[in-house]
């Protein structure tokens, strides 16, 4: 019986995956040219509990002593030779491909550079961050610091550390034609040319539109677009109703393939990804990867019919999401299920097949 009510679970995850399969343009592809951008710079973490640089490096301690100084506690590099209770560190963050506006918050990662032990309880003083060298500064960062993983202590992260003070712009002209690139993880022949089909028709249901398709597939990845001429007065507009346009159908037409990051404690399934019948024998229950059939009085009738041969993984994934288990261990188990022919579908983890 407590094999049914998880099958049971399985079945509902259904409307739920399908829902969520539902996506525009705007979600998996980018215009070329556009990409994420990183701005980065060197900062000093102070307040750490004798886990910092020695005050003897000097690559440490000549900051140190010229932001004092500053601060108008100026002191001289020999009183700072005990002191470990600063360090220097590379601070990062990544702008995403849209781009970035002044006022933008984005997290921040920092990294230990000299001999810092653990940044843990450490404050990160405000630190101009660069796009590269002789570039102008596009956001400061600052705040307390937080220890992602325990095991890596010399590696530490602010939430909405960095405040940019500058725009970073990265859509290219779009004034006469523009090239879309779809998400690796989305790339097919299919995909390109059911996309390009799906924008041709959104934009010729407008009547006061020309007839004529505006969108051809190059490759797997990319999708030319030409903007019409009687759009170019307003080219923005038309760009977004491009990337509204639904994607759901052409989803469909994806290779089956399934990627997982096992530190993010992601699952992205692409394609009709299906697994056959396999029964799953976890420490508290035990899952059946394939539903019985029902009676004609709504319940399991698993002994005069056979059970279907394979259903879709996302039902399954709904599943596991319903009894909490936790992301690292659905991916062991779809680890076994594609050593064992079960999982229909490229599986790749951590990058690798």
């Amino acid at each position: 019986m407590r094999r049914w009510i998880v099958i049971f679970v399985v079945l509902l995850g259904l409307c739920t995956f399908e829902l969520s399969a539902e996506q525009t343009l705007r979600e998996i592809s980018r215009v070329k040219g556009q990409g994420a951008s990183v701005v980065q710079g060197l900062g000093l973490v102070v307040g750490l509990n004798g886990t910092g640089d020695s005050g003897s490096e000097l690559a440490m301690a000549r900051p140190l002593a010229e932001a004092l100084k500053k601060l108008g506690n100026p002191v001289s590099i020999d009183d700072l030779s005990s002191s470990k209770s600063a360090a220097l560190v590379m601070v990062t963050a990544r702008v995403p491909r849209e781009g970035a506006k002044t006022d933008d918050q984005f997290d921040v990662t920092i990294s230990v550079i000299n001999s810092a032990k653990s940044l843990e309880g450490g404050v990160l003083m405000v630190s101009p961050m660069i796009a590269k060298p002789g570039s102008p500064v596009y956001a400061f960062a600052q705040g307390l610091l937080s220890i992602p993983d325990e095991e890596t202590p010399t590696v530490a992260r602010i939430t909405n550390g960095a405040q940019m003070v500058r725009d970073i712009n990265t859509t290219p002209s779009i004034a006469g034609s523009f090239d879309l690139i779809i998400d690796s993880n989305f790339s097919s022949w299919g995909a390109a040319s059911t996309i390009a089909s799906e924008i041709n028709q959104q934009y010729l249901l407008t009547a006061t539109r020309l007839n004529q398709a505006i969108a051809t597939p190059l490759d797997a990845r990319t999708i030319r677009v030409r903007v019409p001429i009687n759009e170019r007065e307003d080219p923005a507009s038309f760009f977004g109703d491009i990337m509204n346009t639904d994607i759901s159908s052409a989803l469909r037409k994806l290779p089956a393939k399934v990627v997982c990051d096992t530190r993010a404690g992601i699952i992205v399934i692409t394609g009709n990804v299906q697994v056959s019948r396999a029964f799953i024998s976890l420490p508290n229950m035990s899952i059946s990867t394939t539903a019985p059939p029902v009676s004609e009085l709504g319940t399991a009738d698993p002994l005069n019919e056979p059970a279907p041969e394979t259903t879709g993984l996302g039902d399954l994934i709904a599943a596991f999401d319903q009894l909490d288990i936790p992301v690292k261990e659905q991916i062991s188990i779809l680890q076994k299920l594609h050593q064992t022919g079960k999982l229909h579908a490229r599986l790749i983890i951590d990058g690798q097949e």
